[in-house]
C-alpha cells in the first residue's frame, strides 16, 4: 500500500507543471450507474453473481492536463451469502448479509495520454486513481453492536475515458475499496467458547468494489482579454 501511495505522489508531481497553467477545462460534473461487489469471509474472490446495483455522482477539478481531483458520492446495495459455500465450514455457517452502503470519496486521477489536446487526435485515455473515502452501512448485518457503522477506506483502481464531443465524455471504471473493517458481512471473530468455524478470520478485512459507466459534462473557462502593453 505504501508503494501505491508513493507511485501516485510521483505521478501527481510530474503532472503539476507550469506548462499546464492555461488549462481551459477546469471543472466537470457527472454521474453514473454500476454495481457494488464484495470480498470477505463469505466470498474470497470477486464473483460477478454477487453484483448489486449502485450509482455515483461526482465533481472533478482538472489540475493539469494529466492530473484531476475528484470528489464523489456513491451508494448502492451490497450482499453475499453462503449459498455457494467456499468450504465445509461455510456450509455449516450458512449465513448471509444484505446492506445499503454510502461512500463519500476524494481521489486523484492520472491520465496517460494527452486526450485534452484541442485537435482531438486522441479521443480516449486510460487512467488510474487513488485516494481516501468514508463509508456508512445500514441493513441486516448489525449482529454486533461493538463497532461503528461509519468507517474509512482507500479507493483505488483504473478505467478508460472516451470523448464524445468537446463538452461530454464517457468513462468505464473498475475500483476497489480497501477497508480496515471486518463487519461488512457481519461475520468476524466471536466468543472462542463457541464454534469458531461458524465465524470468519479477524485478520482478513472485508473489501468492496465499484464497477461502473459514467457520463461527464465539462465546463470551459472563458479567457480574459490581456493588456498587450
Amino acid at each position: 500500500m505504501k508503494n501505491c501511495a508513493a507511485a501516485f505522489l510521483i505521478l501527481f508531481v510530474l503532472g503539476w507543471a507550469p506548462a499546464h497553467a492555461q488549462l481551459r477545462q477546469r471543472s466537470e460534473i457527472g454521474g453514473g450507474i454500476g454495481t457494488f461487489n464484495y470480498t470477505g469471509d463469505l466470498v474470497r474472490s470477486y464473483n460477478i453473481l454477487n453484483s448489486q446495483p449502485a450509482a455515483t455522482l461526482f465533481y472533478r477539478s482538472n489540475i493539469s492536463k494529466v492530473i484531476s481531483f475528484r470528489a464523489g458520492l456513491t451508494g448502492g446495495k451490497l450482499s453475499a451469502s453462503d449459498q455457494r459455500p467456499i468450504d465445509a465450514a461455510a456450509a455449516q455457517r450458512n449465513t448471509g448479509f444484505n446492506i445499503f452502503l454510502m461512500e463519500v470519496s476524494s481521489t486523484f486521477e492520472y491520465h496517460f495520454l494527452d486526450w485534452r489536446e484541442g485537435k482531438r487526435r486522441l479521443r480516449f485515455t486510460p487512467y488510474l486513481f487513488g485516494g481516501i473515502s468514508v463509508f456508512g452501512i445500514s441493513g441486516n448485518n448489525r449482529t454486533n453492536q461493538g463497532y461503528s457503522s461509519v468507517q474509512m477506506a482507500i479507493p483505488f483502481g483504473g478505467g478508460m475515458k472516451y470523448v464524445l464531443n468537446p463538452k461530454w465524455y464517457m468513462a468505464f471504471e473498475i475500483g476497489i475499496r480497501k477497508t480496515f473493517f471486518d463487519y461488512l458481512d457481519g461475520v468476524a471473530d466471536e466468543d472462542v467458547s463457541r464454534k469458531n468455524f461458524q465465524y470468519g478470520n479477524p485478520y482478513d478485512y472485508d473489501n468492496f468494489f465499484f464497477v461502473g459507466l459514467s457520463l461527464t459534462r465539462t465546463f470551459y473557462d472563458i479567457p480574459c482579454a490581456k493588456n498587450p502593453y
